[in-house]
């Protein structure tokens, strides 16, 4: 039976007299889309900053692939293989492509020059930036030397994801990936979606679409009041039924609340 490859158990987070999250749980399961939604306050964005190594939660407990952890920064995240692709993107817009996937993981040449003069091997991270868009079918950007700010929403999108999917990740978290752009290049980062899940990837999606939603999760996290309020799949439940969970309107039956996929452990 499959164990999730992220879980959180009693998660809570506090801000002053505010509670972020109370007593939260999410499990995500390896290779599938789970979308988490909820209405503002709910404490999504909380929750998923949490796995993202943004928040450290004052209560509760975590695994990854297994593995108890307490991420102080996104920098151990990461190193945990989990990715975040937060709705600013983070994206340097005066450097090209090729910069901008290796931001932060600059490759520098070898031997003498890369040792003690620390000069970056610019030719290999355009041919191996290359490489990491074409793997993701991301044939749209023509020019890898392309200053970012150059760029489209839709493509920064897919510049940010590629970044996520490039170093050994096993989970990437999307916040809102299709919030500022068009019908054409929302279906386009939908696609790149999918293109993960089908590479072995788990992908956490955030947010407000509903169509969108349910049309590409597996299954649907409602966050309420700071706390899950029922996981939920696309054949299961409507749009009209998720919304409902979210106000408060429909009460949802405890076994499922923590509903997993078919064949796996809850």
């Amino acid at each position: 039976m499959t164990e999730p490859i992220v879980k959180g158990r009693n998660l809570v987070k506090r801000f002053g007299s505010v509670t972020g999250l109370n007593h939260a749980d999410f499990d995500l399961y390896p290779g599938e889309v789970l979308a988490v939604i909820g209405d503002n306050g709910a404490g999504k964005s909380t929750l998923i900053k949490c796995f993202a190594g943004a928040h450290t939660p004052d209560e509760g407990e975590m695994w990854v692939q297994g593995e108890k952890v307490e991420f102080k920064s996104t920098h151990e995240a990461r190193e945990h293989g989990v990715e975040t692709v937060f709705q600013t993107l983070a994206v340097a817009p005066a450097l090209d492509i090729s910069a901008n996937l290796y931001l932060g993981r600059e490759l520098r040449k070898p031997g003498l020059f890369g040792k003690v003069f620390r000069q970056l091997d610019k030719k290999r991270m355009r041919q191996e930036s290359g490489e990491h868009l074409q793997d993701l079918g991301i044939m749209t950007v023509q020019n890898i030397s392309q200053a970012v700010e150059t760029l489209s929403g839709g493509q920064r999108q897919a510049v940010s994801v590629a970044r996520a999917a490039a170093f050994g990740s096993q989970v990437i978290i999307l916040d809102e990936p299709t919030a500022a752009l068009g019908v054409r290049e929302s279906a386009k980062v939908l696609s790149l979606i999918q293109d993960l899940k089908k590479r072995g990837l788990s992908v956490i999606l955030i947010s407000h679409n509903m169509p969108q939603v349910f049309e590409v999760a597996d299954r649907i996290h409602v966050q309420r009041l700071g706390h899950r309020a029922a996981v939920i799949t696309p054949q299961t439940h409507s749009m009209n039924d998720a919304v409902a969970i979210m106000t408060g309107a429909l009460q949802v039956p405890e076994n499922e609340q923590t509903l997993a996929p078919v064949g796996s452990a809850a």
